[in-house]
């Protein structure tokens, strides 16, 4: 009798143990499948410049590669980071950036960067070379996105504030998922200072029924036909969801922008819950 309980013994053992290497196993493979990103939100980490493309006198796109070509850089929709970098007198500087790639783009980064003459960042980014490296830390930033989660969005982006604009816009249009529609208006001074141009066309000629922009020029060249001065609330009356409870109204752009953006937003009828400010 004692050596038949000792045997069942032996037998329930083993079968714990396998049972327990079985879900060592599954949990594993299970975190192993998990793709491993590259942000870190306490510690700046280093990456190395591959490509550095002049878009034009004062704009240029950079591409940052990742350890590995299926590396993950680990920013949320919509999110920026920090980068650090060294101004005119040699100090360091930290801005944030929003790169215009997604999580889908693997083993690197791009950010477009415009350099303005007394930036102390811009001076950082007019002298990198390919070769050179980047320190960069994150997530940051308050937005939070889930795919339908508003029928519709309003975009309102100045200058370089359009970068979280087409982040977020990418996202929502290349996730077969997600019927977001997306309704942009972007002003700038002259047509040479519009980013992304290009992309943002391709994005309302492969989404024509999905996503439209409306440029803005305060200096605009001969036969324009966009809009002219600055974004006004004729102008998102026309070419913006109105407000409703399912839509949301994105704005990015410098302070002063911000602030009128504001002001002709809650004199139509969006209440706070209906904006947010980048």
């Amino acid at each position: 009798m004692e050596h038949f309980q000792s045997h069942r013994v032996e037998i329930v053992s083993i079968a714990v143990g396998v049972a327990t290497v079985g879900a060592a196993t599954a949990y594993y493979l299970y975190v192993s499948k998990k793709p491993k990103v590259c942000l870190d939100p306490e510690e700046f980490k280093e990456f190395k410049l591959v490509k550095r493309t002049q878009l034009s006198y004062n704009v240029a796109k950079f591409k940052f590669a990742l350890p590995t070509p299926t590396s993950v850089l680990g920013l949320p929709i919509g999110q920026h980071m920090s980068c650090r970098g060294k101004d005119q007198n040699g100090d360091d500087v930290v801005k944030p950036y929003t790169p215009t790639t997604l999580d889908s783009d693997l083993g690197y980064f791009e950010l477009v960067i415009k350099m303005y003459p007394q930036g102390r960042m811009s001076h950082h980014f007019r002298e990198m070379q390919e070769g050179d490296y980047l320190a960069v830390k994150g997530p940051k930033g308050r937005f939070k996105y889930q795919p339908g989660q508003v029928r519709a969005f309003g975009m309102l982006a100045g200058g370089t504030g359009i970068t979280p604009m087409f982040q977020v816009a990418r996202a929502i249009l290349e996730n077969p998922k997600d019927k977001t529609d997306i309704h942009l208006i972007y002003a700038n001074v002259a047509y040479e200072d519009i980013l992304l141009k290009e992309e943002l066309d391709e994005l309302t000629s492969r989404y024509p029924n999905r996503m439209s922009v409306y440029y803005v020029l305060n200096q605009p060249p001969e036969g324009w036909d966009g809009g002219v001065g600055f974004i006004s609330k004729e102008m998102i009356q026309v070419h913006c969801p109105a407000p409703a409870e399912d839509i949301k109204i994105l704005r990015c752009g410098p302070p002063p922008m911000n602030k009128a953006m504001a002001a002709h937003l809650e004199a139509l009828g969006y209440i706070s819950e209906m904006q947010f400010q980048f």
